[in-house]
């Protein structure tokens, strides 16, 4: 009797304690990360991200289907950080779906993929030396009210294995989701800037660009041709509305009251970002009957301007061995034209290597006759983001350029310590004018000679802005028609705009480091039979070792 009294006791106790932890867990939320990395540990710019959500975000993942063990990972990845933002707010719903479960709308539902940009991805399913053909769509959607944006899960790492793009794409998931629910949920603030008037590059090849910048900032252009019509004080005042200003390959001259306006500007606070070809060729130049075209250095006024900031733009050209691939035409087959792939060095294939934010766990950009950037010492601090590759040297103007160059010998020895050279950098401080101390242009009776900190980044080719056009139809800013490769250009680019205007840190969840261990299939392979009792029968092992033990226990303790 007393040990059902002291059993009943212990029981009332135990049903006390549950009930106390479940009110209290109602209203102290707390979760509780044990990986070593803290992978599932959001960040507060995350966090307050996910707080501003007030009505239902709906996501939908596509990754679902049969996939291969690597694929399979990246799923548990995104579930895990997904159930992590539904924790925190029951707002957030999201489901994973298979698009082309029904095999009779298969082909409808890949072109309606293929239409909003989506491109699904053919995969080899290993299973055993057995292989078979899967298609993989790594990509989600979010939706917020009358607002939706893509979400992409892979990162396009070229030359890439399967393992390390999923490594790269785990350590991007945060920062990929915070994005799109940071654009979907968040009332447009900053205005942007488009610089015309001394030959920046055309809208249409520039379009993707201010598609992609319109989801998130207001846009406009921006002309300096008031300042010739003697107002350039009127132009500065309608500029510092801005907060970022853009220019694009700009291909003619500026004059000493257009470098004033845009000086000011920044020494009065406003955002820069510079794409500066300083040497004037063309890979379409290349387009002739001769295949030849001469580069010669491209009189933009702005040395002094870029000297006063701490860079000077050298008008050099890169000759790179980690350059792009291109196809040209080698023959004749009957009627038909044949096509053979070579590596085109003057267009380097820069992949960063800065653990910089902005341009961490990144793929490759594509550069066209890139310049390098010379750092020079002054108080402002000089962030390198991309540089070419160990491989390469720099190309003296004036200098011939055909397309025969792609079958040039080369040797590892013609490059040594000559590689390596600034194509973008990040500058960030307290600008001082370029006039200080000078004559001004035109009289301005607030001008400044020192501004409070500032940042701006200049790009040595400003062609890593510019699409390809397809019929005159714009593409995909980083894609290229002609090898079907999408490089990181609008990645890279959209990190500098957030960075150059992120107030909300949200750039900075791009520096997480996620250590993500992979099993090594080829000794899974080797050693298949002792991996199936590990993992198979290890756990039903020590299960029924277990049961024995418990049972020889409650048999003694009860035999008393």
């Amino acid at each position: 009797m007393k040990k059902n009294i002291k059993a009943f006791k212990q029981l009332l106790l135990l049903l006390l304690v549950l009930v106390v932890a479940n009110f209290g867990g109602h209203y102290f939320f707390k979760r509780f990360d044990l990986t070593q990395d803290k992978r599932y540990t959001l960040s507060p710019t995350t966090l307050n991200i996910i707080k501003t959500v007030d009505s239902p975000l709906y996501i939908d993942v596509f990754l679902e289907g049969n996939f291969p063990p690597e694929f399979r990972r990246l799923q548990d990845e995104t579930r895990q950080l997904l159930e992590e933002f539904s924790a925190y707010n029951s707002n957030i719903i999201f489901q994973f779906v298979n698009p082309i479960e029904k095999e009779e709308e298969r082909v409808a539902i890949m072109k309606q993929f293929y239409e909003r940009g989506m491109q699904p991805l053919s995969i080899t399913v290993d299973d055993k030396g057995k292989q078979s053909q899967e298609v993989v769509f790594p990509w989600a959607t979010a939706n917020y009210g009358d607002k939706g944006s893509k979400i992409a899960l892979l990162k396009n790492l070229m030359g890439a294995s399967t393992e390390q793009k999923v490594i790269s794409s785990v350590q991007h998931l945060e920062f990929a989701f915070a994005e799109a629910l940071n654009k979907i949920t968040k009332e447009k603030q900053k205005k942007i800037a488009i610089v015309k008037g001394n030959g920046e590059l055309d809208d249409r090849y520039i379009a993707d660009f201010l598609q992609t910048v319109r989801e998130s900032y207001y846009i406009g252009p921006f002309t300096l041709d008031s300042v010739s019509k003697q107002q350039p004080v009127e132009t500065l005042d309608a500029l510092k509305k801005y907060d970022l200003a853009i220019i694009a390959k700009p291909t003619e001259g500026f004059s000493e009251e257009e470098k004033q306006v845009l000086d000011q500007y920044i020494v009065n606070g406003g955002k820069t970002l510079w794409l500066i070809d300083d040497v004037a060729i063309n890979f379409e130049d290349l387009s002739n009957e001769t295949g030849q075209t001469v580069a010669f250095p491209r009189q933009l006024n702005l040395t002094d301007m870029f000297f006063a900031y701490g860079i000077r733009m050298n008008p050099l050209i890169i000759k790179d061995e980690q350059g792009i691939p291109i196809k040209l035409a080698t023959g004749q087959q009957g009627s038909q034209t044949q096509y053979q792939q070579f590596i085109w060095r003057y267009s380097p294939y820069v992949y960063p290597i800065s653990s910089h934010p902005l341009v961490k766990n990144m793929e490759g950009i594509k550069f066209e006759f890139a310049t390098p950037i010379e750092l020079l010492k002054n108080d402002i601090h000089k962030t390198v983001l991309l540089t070419s590759s160990e491989y390469s040297r720099p190309i003296g103007l004036p200098a011939t350029f055909s397309l025969d160059m792609v079958t040039e010998e080369t040797r590892p020895e013609d490059y040594t310590g000559k590689g390596l050279m600034p194509v973008a950098v990040l500058l960030e401080g307290n600008f001082t004018s370029m006039y200080k101390n000078r004559v001004l242009p035109f009289k301005e009776k607030d001008f400044k000679e020192t501004g409070s900190d500032n940042k701006m980044i200049v790009i040595s080719d400003g062609d890593v802005i510019k699409n390809q056009l397809e019929n005159g139809v714009p593409l995909e800013l980083g894609f290229d028609k002609w090898t079907n490769n999408l490089y990181g250009n609008k990645e890279f680019l959209m990190n500098c705009i957030n960075y150059l205007l992120d107030d909300t840190g949200l750039i900075n969840i791009r520096s997480k480091d996620v250590d993500l261990p992979l099993l090594d299939k080829e000794r899974v392979y080797q050693n298949y039979t002792w991996a199936q009792m590990v993992t198979v029968g290890l756990p039903i092992g020590i299960l029924i070792i277990f049961g024995f033990v418990f049972t020889y226990l409650r048999k003694r303790m009860y035999s008393r």
